[in-house]
């Protein structure tokens, strides 16, 4: 077959495909391992199987090898040790004048020993003072180097006893080596001195009987341990089940799925476990049903608390401003009490709205009214509505916008109040400190960053920046005002568009809040354009003045885990109220 018909199978691709999927299966079996309590009890107990079968086998081979030994052995001493004593006997009989008769005489016992013996391996040796016309040595070809000079030595020092060695002997047959041994003794020729004897018997067919159990118990043990791997993956999988149907249960309770149970069958502990599990559901669906109820009622609350205080807080608005409008008419105290009074109504007016804004969020009754927005300008006319109120705090605020002049579909009335927000905390906390607005895009997003170079947070207090009514500070004092609820409010629309608000802040190196909006709401994959983390923390202090550092659009993005758990709680919360 030429080369361009040789099989697909042959090709360098699908071997490489193979070495590839064979490098793979290391890390396939290690992931199984560590996911599956199943694959790792079969896997377990196969292997203590396996040890305690071969540990079982080898001691009874061992054991079977040694006694079928000893009993072959045994067999031949005795068989020998009779067709000596035969062979004695006939010597002793005999009645030999001359050297024929002799030699017709060691014919006669060499017949009488096979015939005893069961062995055609003889051999006798003619003793070292025999005189010339005593029978010579002979030796069968399958003792021919067999018998060694040791046991000569010993056959010959003995006194009418007998010794055997383990020898190696050739099969007339094939010509192969097999297992077996030499008995030696002497007899005594009459006429000739005495001569050494040699029986030599085959164990190939012991060797083959133990080759044949081994071979019968290695079967043996490969069908029990495939018969042991079937019954424990039945029982595995008898008692895994229901703990899988367990964690899969539990799994989806936990993604809100309150209304899941499992099966409950007999009365074993696996029944028991699923009646305990089951009534820990119920009891946690009927506790997060009261919550949710709990939670909607104060809404209702909150909402029509706030509704209801519009009224008069309108009318005491419209007084409060005759009366500041008149407070140079008053003396000094009365004109500090209304301005007072003015200044306090203002805040609760804005608290009432917060509150109002914060529960149609709750009650997810918000519509955008989405426009083309370019946040560029959109964040030079907050800066510039909001430049008195850094300047009166020595703070100078700066616009850096390397990109991101393209137009965003967004509610403007939304995303002005996220970045004045932004910019009044940056203000509040900024310490008197340049604060930097950068805003850049790329195909995906938009995005806006606020920094200030002030005290900064810990990683706790900006796991709960976004948390209403929290401040990192208490024993702060306001300066500028607001109602705690702003850059929750804040987060609450960065969500509404689809987007998310990041936080990241160290101490001594200042607070970053990244805001990332998508072009297309429906578009899940975002990247920001902006870094969250600033590229100046080892910096001593704040750019120069007049200096604004532009910011790589390529610097790659690190998510603040405290600012995306916060708002995914927001976001189920929401999720989870308006579905009660």
């Amino acid at each position: 077959m030429s080369q361009a018909e040789a099989p697909a199978f042959f090709s360098t691709g699908s071997w490489r495909e193979l070495a590839r999927r064979a490098a793979t299966l290391p890390r396939h079996v290690a992931e199984l391992w560590r996911r599956s309590l199943q694959f790792r009890t079969v896997i377990i107990t196969l292997a203590l199987s396996s040890l305690a079968i071969f540990v079982i086998g080898l001691y009874i081979s061992f054991s079977v090898a040694s006694n079928l030994f000893q009993t072959q052995l045994e067999d031949a001493l005795d068989d020998a040790n009779n067709a000596t004593t035969a062979a004695e006997s006939i010597l002793g009989a005999a009645d030999a004048a001359d050297p024929d008769s002799l030699q017709e005489v060691m014919a006669q016992v060499e017949r009488s020993v096979r015939s005893v013996s069961g062995s055609s391996s003889i051999a006798y040796f003619q003793p070292d003072d025999a005189s010339s016309g005593a029978p010579p040595t002979r030796i069968a070809p399958s003792l021919n180097g067999v018998i060694t000079p040791e046991l000569r030595e010993q056959v010959q020092g003995a006194d009418g006893g007998q010794y055997w060695q383990s020898v190696s002997l050739e099969d007339a047959d094939d010509g192969a080596d097999d297992p077996g041994i030499v008995a030696g003794s002497t007899i005594l020729v009459p006429g000739a001195g005495e001569y050494e004897l040699y029986i030599g018997y085959n164990f190939a067919a012991a060797q083959e009987t133990l080759a044949f159990m081994q071979l019968v118990g290695l079967i043996g043990a490969a069908a029990l341990l495939v018969l042991l791997s079937v019954i424990t993956l039945l029982v595995v999988r008898w008692v895994i089940e229901p703990i899988r149907s367990a964690a899969t249960t539990s799994r989806r309770l936990a993604a809100g799925d309150l209304g899941v149970r499992m099966p409950e069958k007999g009365e074993d502990e696996l029944a028991t476990l699923a009646a305990s599990f089951n009534g820990m559901a119920d009891s946690l669906q009927a506790r997060i049903r009261e919550l949710a109820e709990l939670s909607v009622m104060q809404q209702r609350f909150v909402s029509d608390v706030s509704h209801e205080l519009r009224t008069p807080l309108t009318t005491i608005r419209l007084a409060g401003d005759v009366l500041y409008g008149q407070r140079d008419d008053f003396p000094g105290p009365t004109s500090r009490t209304v301005e007072l009074l003015h200044t306090q109504t203002e805040r609760f007016e804005t608290l009432l709205s917060d509150l109002l804004e914060i529960s149609r969020y709750d009650a997810g009754s918000i519509e955008l009214a989405t426009e083309p927005t370019n946040l560029v300008h959109l964040a030079g006319d907050a800066i510039e509505s909001m430049h008195e109120l850094a300047h009166s705090r020595g703070s100078e605020l700066r616009l850096d916008a390397p990109g991101g002049h393209l137009d965003a579909r967004v509610d403007p009335r939304r995303i002005r109040r996220i970045v004045r927000n932004l910019l009044g905390n940056a203000i509040e906390h900024g310490e008197g400190r340049p604060i930097v607005v950068a805003v850049d895009s790329n195909e995906s997003a938009i995005a806006l960053s606020v920094r200030d170079y002030g005290l900064g947070m810990t990683a706790d207090d900006a796991a709960r920046v976004f948390d209403r009514f929290w401040r990192a500070d208490p024993s702060r004092t306001r300066t500028i005002g607001g109602t705690g609820l702003g850059l929750a409010i804040a987060l609450e629309d960065a969500v509404a568009h689809g987007g998310d608000l990041e936080v990241w802040s160290r101490r001594g190196s200042g607070t970053v809040f990244r805001l990332t909006l998508p072009r297309d709401i429906a578009d899940t994959e975002v990247v920001s354009p902006l870094p969250l983390e600033p590229e100046d923390i080892d910096a001593s202090g704040p750019p120069p003045t007049g200096v604004v550092r532009a910011v790589e659009t390529e610097t790659t993005v690190e998510t603040d885990a405290a600012g995306r758990a916060a708002a995914a709680r927001r976001a189920d919360a929401r999720r989870e109220v308006h579905d009660a």
